[in-house]
């Protein structure tokens, strides 16, 4: 929806962002937590540009994504992904998908795509009342936004019913998360 703002638009909005400081991993509940986890894609480096194959101009798949995770006690593993660039009061939420086993190093390329979830893990609300991905696609002239792949491990396995929402799946992680990992990629549309 965003990426449908007209240039002007997005340009005039360049200084309205939401803000880093209120993604997830740093939040009052998260902050404090060392990111440990190392997090990674092949399709780009951390802080490097997405390519538009993962976005709302390309296919609009999800990006593949490797960890190595060395804790124990692990239970699960949930994956959040914002943009803290988007010119709107709290950061966008492009993917909440909680329930991944503390055995898993990744996920392929497509694992989610604009159209579908994973039905082997608990997927929630992205910012479009959607479970599913929502791929990049911010305003033209708005500028670089960055998107935040969060990566946590829990000591328990998450639980809800039906499609929770950030605010949920936030308060139903607090203290429980042992570790986190952060991967940023950038995409802009000119």
């Amino acid at each position: 929806m965003l990426e449908k703002i007209p240039a002007g638009v997005g340009y005039s909005l360049r200084s309205l962002r939401a803000g880093y400081d209120r993604i997830v991993s740093e939040t009052r509940d998260f902050v404090s937590l060392r990111s440990t986890i190392p997090l990674e894609s092949s399709a780009f480096a951390d802080h490097g540009a997405i390519p538009a194959r993962y976005t709302q101009d390309g296919e609009g798949i999800s990006p593949p994504l490797n960890w190595r995770l060395s804790l124990v006690n692990v239970a699960s593993l949930t994956l959040i992904v914002e943009d803290p660039d988007a010119p709107s009061p709290k950061p966008l939420v492009h993917l909440l998908a909680c329930g991944f086993p503390p055995n898993s190093s990744g996920l392929p390329e497509g694992q989610f795509s604009r159209s579908r979830g994973d039905p082997d893990n608990m997927l929630g609300r992205n910012s479009f009342l959607s479970a599913a991905w929502l791929p990049p696609g911010p305003p033209r002239g708005h500028g670089p936004h960055r998107y935040v792949f969060q990566l946590f491990a829990l000591n328990r396995r998450l639980a809800f019913d039906g499609h929770p929402g950030r605010s949920e799946v936030i308060r139903t992680m607090k203290g429980h998360v042992l570790a986190k990992g952060i991967l940023v990629g950038t995409y802009e549309r000119r």
